[in-house]
């Protein structure tokens, strides 16, 4: 198959790029042609929580990686759509976790299946926000109506999704655990290389947060 990737890739950094990174690699191994379409503009500056939105690793390698989309410009909303549209995929593959993100992906997807070739899946984080704002659930919506079926990587959106679409295509799967991270190594190995104490016990957190003088672990 052809098979297109809508989201957050390298040069971007966290669990987003990870599991799309890795979704390719797993599709190319099973001899897919694979493209990731991701972003030259996610985020603007002052909505993005962290330090930094971009990675300071080295690119992946083996991976077709193409910076087009800008999440907040419509016409290159429809310059993106166009482009992947003439593609003419057999699956294009998208991620969902934000309503800002829905006015941009709902369009792009809406110019794509045009083609009358493409399959639209969507892998949903979320689909209600954590932090919910007034336009959340429309936008939603719009997004929603542009896509063929859903994956929900916890039952509780699952369930949620129910209240935007309760006929399309729908199927549960666990988030899966990432293995791009090198081999096991035993505790005490890694211990030693952490130079930490073996008499104490760690908790480990993988992910993008903020450590403030309020955070607190216990």
């Amino acid at each position: 198959m052809k098979v297109i990737i809508i989201g957050t890739a390298y040069p971007y950094r966290g669990g987003l790029s990870a599991f799309n990174e890795r979704l390719a690699e797993e599709y190319t191994s099973q001899g897919h042609d694979v493209e990731i379409y991701t972003f030259t503009l996610q985020y603007p500056s002052f909505l993005f929580p962290g330090k930094t939105q971009y990675s300071d690793e080295l690119a992946p390698k083996n991976l077709k990686i193409k910076r087009r989309i800008n999440s907040i410009n419509p016409f290159n909303w429809i310059k993106t759509g166009r482009e992947i549209r003439k593609k003419q995929p057999d699956l294009v593959i998208i991620k969902f976790w934000l309503p800002f993100m829905a006015p941009c992906f709902g369009t792009m997807l809406r110019i794509i299946r045009k083609n009358k070739n493409t399959r639209i899946i969507s892998i949903l984080d979320n689909i209600i926000p954590h932090e919910k704002r007034i336009g959340d659930r429309a936008l939603t919506q719009y997004f929603v109506n542009a896509v063929d079926g859903f994956v929900a990587m916890s039952k509780s959106v699952l369930n949620d999704l129910n209240t935007f679409d309760s006929k399309k295509p729908k199927a549960f799967s666990p988030h899966p655990l990432y293995d791009n991270f090198g081999e096991k190594i035993s505790r005490q190995e890694a211990i030693q290389k952490l130079n930490l104490d073996e008499s104490q016990r760690y908790m480990l957190f993988f992910g993008l947060f903020e450590i403030t003088k309020d955070w607190i672990c216990c």
